[in-house]
């Protein structure tokens, strides 16, 4: 199993300079969606995956990789929390060079982690260890 890393504002920022792996940074998000490795089956779980997402996509999609996949995530996020990475990471958003398709799915995969810990009223703790199916 890969170890996904506690979500802190530290590993948001890894995600956003694209110093941090595609398979971690949309792991952290199935995880938050509610996709499940089941390593007995070898399986994606997904019980806990809301009806709409399970029927689009019943296996978790690569957020990086699917520009459907990411609209409808960026689609997912309350209004009210459509700021977040400005008003909780500071994020100024990238210049007019560095606003490529991979760089702006990973801003969207952050703003949504944002939103999703929020919604969920945790606080960010160190301890936080979930995981994903080895490569």
């Amino acid at each position: 199993m890969v170890d996904l890393p506690p979500l802190t504002s530290d590993l948001l920022w890894a995600i956003l300079r694209d110093e941090i792996s595609d398979e971690v940074a949309n792991g952290l998000v199935w995880q938050g969606l509610g996709y499940r490795w089941d390593s007995h089956s070898q399986q994606w779980q997904t019980g806990e995956v809301a009806e709409d997402w399970r029927k689009d996509y019943p296996e978790p999609p690569n957020f990086i990789e699917s520009r459907p996949a990411t609209v409808k995530l960026t689609r997912s996020i309350p209004q009210t929390h459509k700021q977040l990475l400005k008003e909780e990471l500071g994020f100024k958003g990238y210049t007019l060079d560095e606003l490529v398709p991979r760089k702006t799915r990973r801003a969207t995969l952050v703003n949504w982690l944002l939103s999703y810990r929020k919604n969920l009223g945790e606080a960010v703790t160190d301890d936080e260890v979930t995981s994903l199916p080895e490569s």
